[in-house]
């Protein structure tokens, strides 16, 4: 038997991608699937497009998940934090797709979700789970927060550039998602009829992944900075692509810098041409291209990943990974879906 591994909120459409994740992983085998409504129901009655379909979504209780090595907790915003914590001192390694553990310290936290965190004493404690740009602490980890989708896109595509001094502020980022970055529950807002043949941008200035970003530019630009952050929403169901922008401060070295960080990533490659969303959809796979407008006098990096994956589920499972000791790449693909 290899790690067994727990999925919490394996209903979701996360949770869902976790589970045809870690069915095919050489090492991982999934030992219990926990949902909130969904409980008592079949894997089948949930995710038909799923093999296995027979087994039960047990109820997200901690006190049931004796024998589990590893627990990926795909949950709504201020449903993990407490399962979380209890697992972790429990010696069972968490990783988090929820934002309950992302922020480094509780005045970001506030600042984003509008309130307290239950455990601000803890935020300093987890890893955050960007594997090109965090790696050097994932080894042994045992709590790992993994990043929101658009900030995955957007600190792969402006970090390097902001550690080298090759860029500077105003740091543009605007975003394009489909609506399978919004979860699965039902909203009116995301109904066949309101986002067919429509885009819409949200969150405008208020978005609460727009302080994820700058934190995490803010760890290689070694002081505060300020990023204006637009998403929208877009008819398809799933892929991410986010266009950055910033103030050149040097000419002709961008797309090298680039290239020479993510020269041994097995999952991030820079293009010669703008990519596409459908060339990364079903992948762990990250593609970055980048050009510099000396009209402008300003760098344009365009980022497309998949939400479910790179943004989510896969991301989480390359951190379990790295953090186990296993293959960085195990269970996971580059190949995307076309046509």
């Amino acid at each position: 038997m290899g790690v067994a591994a727990a999925v919490l909120g394996a209903s979701g459409y996360a949770g869902g991608e976790l589970v045809r994740i870690l069915d095919e992983h050489p090492s991982v085998e999934v030992a219990y699937l926990g949902a909130y409504t969904q409980a008592g129901s079949t894997l089948g009655e949930v995710h038909p497009h799923l093999p296995g379909s027979d087994r039960v979504l047990e109820p997200i209780d901690v006190d049931r998940l004796d024998g589990v090595d590893v627990a990926f907790l795909a949950l709504p915003h201020g449903s993990s934090w407490e399962a979380g914590h209890r697992l972790a001192e429990a010696g069972v390694a968490v990783f988090d797709l929820g934002s309950d553990y992302r922020m480094d310290t509780p005045e970001r936290y506030e600042f984003a979700y509008g309130g307290p965190h239950p455990l601000p004493d803890q935020l300093e404690i987890w890893v955050y789970g960007l594997p090109e740009l965090f790696g050097a602490s994932f080894p042994g980890a045992g709590r790992v927060a993994v990043p929101g989708c658009y900030p995955t896109s957007a600190l792969l595509g402006l970090a390097p550039l902001v550690a080298a001094g090759l860029v500077a502020g105003p740091i543009v980022v605007d975003s394009m998602s489909g609506v399978t970055g919004a979860g699965r529950g039902l909203k009116a807002g995301l109904t066949f009829g309101a986002v067919d043949e429509s885009v819409k941008a949200y969150g405008l200035a208020t978005h609460r992944h727009r302080p994820e970003i700058e934190m995490g530019l803010e760890a290689f630009a070694g002081a505060p900075v300020t990023v204006q952050f637009t998403p929208h929403l877009v008819p398809m169901q799933r892929g991410i692509l986010s266009t950055c922008s910033a103030d050149l401060a040097e000419v002709g070295r961008i797309g090298d810098a680039l290239r020479d960080v993510y020269a041994k990533s097995p999952f991030v490659d820079v293009l010669d041409q703008p990519p596409q969303t459908r060339w990364v959809v079903g992948s762990n796979r990250a593609l970055i291209h980048a050009v510099e407008d000396h009209h402008a006098g300003r760098a344009i990096v365009t980022v497309a990943i998949d939400n479910l994956g790179k943004g989510a589920a896969g991301q989480a499972v390359q951190c379990a990974n790295l953090a186990l000791g296993l293959p960085e790449t195990a269970g996971l693909t580059t190949a995307g879906w076309l046509p």
